[in-house]
């Protein structure tokens, strides 16, 4: 796992939408954005708040879902709880993502 993993939480979105931010104008490429469970509408709005508002040339290059199953003291089978996975990248203003030789 690399530093340009955010994991969303419980915190304002804000606080995501600046990190996200931040990772770009370090020098990131790509950023990836995950979360579990309710967590997962955040990710989405932290997403499309950062590609909208702040940093209009980034394109949503992957996102992946899928379902883990975690151990529970109440329940034998475990909780599954549901994930998300959004990679942003920073393109260029035709659209196309940079090829970092600039």
């Amino acid at each position: 796992m690399d530093d340009s993993t955010i994991f969303i939480g419980r915190k304002p979105s804000i606080n995501y939408v600046l990190a996200v931010i931040t990772q770009f104008n370090s020098g990131a490429e790509q950023v990836s954005l995950k979360a579990r469970g309710r967590s997962i509408s955040k990710a989405v709005d932290v997403a499309e708040i950062v590609r909208n508002k702040y940093v209009t040339d980034l394109k949503v290059e992957s996102i992946q879902i899928g379902t883990v199953n975690l151990p529970d003291e109440e329940r034998i089978e475990g909780i599954n709880v549901s994930w998300i996975d959004i990679v942003l990248v920073k393109g260029t203003v035709d659209g196309t993502a940079s090829s970092g030789d600039e």
